[in-house]
């Protein structure tokens, strides 16, 4: 990763640029598996399907999917076993005209200059890829012959009309353009117009732009019904609060991204003790047009219990410098401590809500004797 050989720092995360990142182990209480990876890989194995075939009837999103040494040997095969299958034609019809025997001059071959499987082989290379040496040729002595040149030919368009297809779509396949989507390495809960949000910071790192970018955020967790019924992975969308005040975002600098934790919220009735205790996992998905290919690209990365920090907020990115705005991506997860309250939303509501909370605050919180200085915050 690129954080790793020190270009990136630690403190945002990559999507999609270490898949075989191992998940630290922590020690005592057992920790819930992910959903969905930090990197945005899906934690889900599928097992004990029996209609296999069904991933024939779609041959092309099946090599699409394949790993990249699978497709290239599927590529390779299909040229081979293409050739020496047209290769055993050309040789049976030389074989039946009597081609292959020593003939006088006045004898019509049906391919010139067939004497064995090799000189077959490689007509048949000829005939596929178009080289065209000149030393072999049909003849229009047979009609077997010119029949299977032009199957041959049809053949030939249909491989490399798939196979290169399947090589492009590898090659331009929109979750590369997700790697330079970077998310904030933690949450964070904390006051923001004067409301308890749950907020995450996102940003891209290239100058091209994703158009029509939206964010999606899901609370998944293990709930049961009313009727009994254990639901494993109930997910439940939370709404979100975009700082442009639509439902696109104008992804062209760091933005936050907040959800208030209202009556709505799956989160309205967890403090911070009820949040370490429950396990929950926040997932976030960016999804847009690439605007140098026009293929849409979806980023997406999960926050654990333990990755939501309570009473923080993020630290300004953006400064003005000479007529321009500057992003300084090492201050990208940088977290404050604010007073915040140490209780549910719904407690806080009870209690008489936030205004409530700041004159509490204000009677409660001594002058302090000194100017604050950097030993004072704290930085995840």
């Amino acid at each position: 990763m690129l954080s790793r050989k020190g270009l990136v720092p630690d403190d945002y995360l990559l999507t999609r640029l270490a898949e075989d990142v191992q998940q630290p182990k922590f020690k005592g209480k057992a920790r819930k598996a992910r959903f969905v990876a930090k990197n945005g890989i899906c934690n889900v194995a599928h097992t004990n399907i029996r209609e296999q075939g069904r991933f024939l009837q779609d041959v092309f999103t099946t090599l699409v999917d394949l790993k990249w040494l699978h497709t290239l040997i599927i590529f390779t095969m299909s040229f081979l076993c293409s050739w020496l299958l047209f290769a055993m034609a050309w040789w049976l019809i030389a074989f039946a005209h009597g081609d292959l025997d020593q003939k006088g001059d006045d004898f019509v071959p049906c391919v010139t200059d067939i004497h064995s499987f090799s000189s077959a082989f490689l007509f048949s290379i000829e005939v596929q890829v178009t080289i065209g040496f000149g030393g072999r040729m049909v003849t229009e002595e047979c009609l077997s012959a010119i029949v299977v040149l032009i199957i041959q030919n049809i053949v030939g368009l249909l491989i490399n009309a798939i196979m290169l297809g399947c090589i492009f779509m590898k090659t331009a396949q929109a979750n590369r353009r997700a790697e330079t989507l970077i998310f904030s390495k933690h949450a964070v809960i904390s006051i923001r117009n004067n409301r308890l949000c749950f907020m995450i910071r996102l940003g891209d790192l290239r100058k091209s732009m994703i158009i029509s970018a939206t964010v999606r955020m899901q609370v998944v967790r293990r709930s049961t019904t009313p009727e009994g019924e254990v639901v494993p992975l109930d997910q439940i969308d939370i709404h979100m609060d975009n700082p442009v005040g639509t439902n696109g975002i104008f992804l062209v600098a760091p933005l936050i991204i907040c959800h208030i934790i209202n009556k709505d919220s799956p989160l309205y009735e967890l403090s911070p003790a009820d949040l370490q205790k429950n396990d929950i996992e926040v997932i976030v998905v960016l999804e847009g047009v690439v605007e140098t290919t026009g293929i849409t690209t979806q980023a997406r990365t999960s926050y654990l219990s333990e990755e939501i920090l309570w009473g923080q907020r993020f630290v300004p990115t953006i400064t003005e410098e000479e007529g321009t705005y500057a992003v300084d991506y090492s201050k990208f997860g940088n977290a404050i401590r604010v007073p915040t309250p140490s209780c549910s939303a719904k407690k806080l509501d009870e209690d008489g809500g936030i205004a409530r909370f700041k004159l509490h605050e204000l009677h409660s919180t001594p002058r302090p004797s000194h100017t604050p200085s950097t030993k004072d915050y704290m930085f995840k």
